[in-house]
């Protein structure tokens, strides 16, 4: 037989990109959290790497993976916002971290500049009734 049977090819590409899809964004930031579940769909990926703030379920904050304490955030968000492109930044929050203490680190990004925020979940968390075409405006 002459001709290359591409099928098994496209096959094993197609299972290597799930894997990559699944496998890259544990590797953008190793703080560990347990995060919400929610229906919602992952956002497009930028060409700079994301900024991740991360609250720990005690209660604990860092910019990518170094803590920073309270009293020094708002200095250090703009530090890092002067650096950077974009304003984008994503949010981690531990699943048991009051709303309070989101909401007062949310203020703190905006304060700093970030206007761009995006909250990092879990997926598989309840669709509240909605199926996979609704959450995708389908």
């Amino acid at each position: 037989m002459a001709d290359i049977n591409i099928t098994p090819f496209v096959d094993v590409m197609l299972v290597l990109m799930i894997i990559f899809m699944v496998a890259a964004p544990m590797l953008t930031v190793g703080v560990p959290i347990e995060m919400p579940e929610t229906a919602a769909t992952a956002l497009p990926t930028e060409k700079e790497p994301p900024l991740a703030l991360t609250i720990t379920a005690d209660g604990q904050i860092s910019i990518q993976e170094t803590p920073v304490p309270d009293a020094d955030l708002i200095p250090k968000l703009r530090a890092v916002a002067a650096e950077r492109e974009n304003d984008k930044v994503y949010l981690r929050a531990d699943a048991s971290v009051p709303y309070e203490r989101v909401a007062q680190v949310m203020g703190a990004l905006n304060m700093a500049g970030f206007n761009s925020i995006g909250l990092v979940t879990d997926t598989d968390g309840p669709a509240f009734g909605a199926t996979a075409v609704d959450a995708n405006g389908g």
